[in-house]
């Protein structure tokens, strides 16, 4: 770093995301992407909307907030679109937590959250999942502080019933319980439909795994009409055109993939669980994944050293050199295909030894 950085950022640790390697011949299960391509109608949008590249995009994303309104059964005024879910998470944090309210959040979660508290001076208040990675929701009661939970955890996998996540919001009355439900399409149920009863509680999604669209960074915030404009206030502030024109045309179409969108939730669900058994058949321990991924522990290599094994036979896979999730690996679900060749390297590994 130069010697300009100012003091106070000198000491962020930044998100390290997940490897994106310029050769195509890795089997990449290491960033959660969906194994299949957007629907030809997201691609046939995105062709014609790049003929306009000239004019900016919409900045109030009118068209795309209807759509999404009338896709989750809210009004425009309760969505905002955001340049993935990040960057809606990252608005939320500056608009509900500052330097004297701060941020509850579970111990291993989402790294960004933790990282955006370094960056923007926001005290965190880190609440330790269980022994077994699931969270107990009588912990989150009463705290008066702001609140994100990720349902299902990254990079457990483990997911709440809204239920519980509702009565975190009862017992919070006076602060904002962010759920960001990244990958909620895989198998758990969505808290979107309580917006109507709480007014403190505000649910991000993505079209970055279940709708196959990472690489064009999109995502919707829902919640009461007062906490959009909250975050309205805040966006128009930092980044007016945040979502580009053939974003906004792609997130459309893709709300009216409706078919599409399920099958391929459904072929990911269904990979899951063979892979999940096939990888207990190994001896593995896994947890009970709501997600796009499986988080799995060998026990009979360290998960460093089976990490890098896959890597040298040209599959990747996500390790966390963090105390708690040491001995874990998070796999990303790919097709059937790009999972038999991970089993495949696998028993190569294991056989050696």
């Amino acid at each position: 770093m130069s010697r300009y950085l100012s003091d106070t950022l000198r000491g962020l640790r930044p998100y390290t995301p997940g490897e994106q390697p310029r050769r195509r011949n890795y089997v990449k299960l290491n960033t959660n992407e969906s194994p299949y391509p957007p629907p030809t109608a997201v691609v046939r949008a995105v062709e014609a909307e790049a003929r306009n590249l000239q004019l900016y995009p919409d900045p109030e994303c009118r068209e795309l907030r209807k759509a999404a309104a009338a896709y989750y059964g809210l009004e425009p005024g309760q969505v905002m679109a955001g340049n993935g879910s990040d960057e809606n998470l990252f608005f939320a944090l500056r608009a509900f937590c500052d330097e004297t309210r701060p941020l509850a959040h579970a111990d291993v979660t989402y790294g960004c959250y933790a990282v955006w508290c370094g960056l923007l001076h926001i005290p965190e208040h880190i609440i330790p999942l269980e022994e077994d990675f699931t969270l107990d929701p009588l912990r989150y009661h009463g705290l008066n502080e702001t609140i994100v939970i990720a349902n299902p955890n990254a990079p457990t996998g483990l997911a709440l019933p809204p239920e519980d996540i509702g009565q975190i919001a009862a017992a919070n009355p006076d602060s904002v319980v962010i759920v960001d439900e990244a990958y909620v399409d895989f198998g758990t149920r969505s808290c979107v439909s309580m917006v109507r009863q709480y007014d403190n509680l505000l649910v991000v999604q993505t079209c970055s795994k279940s709708r196959q669209m990472a690489g064009a960074r999109l995502g919707v915030a829902m919640g009461s009409k007062g906490l959009i404009a909250d975050l309205e206030q805040v966006r128009n502030s930092l980044n007016p055109y945040n979502v580009n024109r053939m974003t906004q045309a792609a997130g459309i179409a893709a709300l009216q993939c409706g078919g599409y969108f399920r099958e391929t939730c459904r072929q990911v669900m269904e990979t899951r669980g063979w892979a999940a058994a096939a990888l207990a058949r190994r001896g593995f321990v896994l947890t009970n994944s709501r997600a796009n991924f499986l988080f799995a522990r060998c026990e009979r290599m360290p998960a460093a050293q089976l990490y890098a094994a896959l890597r040298r036979r040209g599959v990747l896979v996500r390790y966390f050199d963090a105390p708690r999730t040491a001995d874990w690996l998070r796999i990303t679900v790919g097709t059937r295909e790009q999972m038999e060749a991970l089993f495949a390297a696998l028993d190569a590994i294991l056989k050696e030894g």
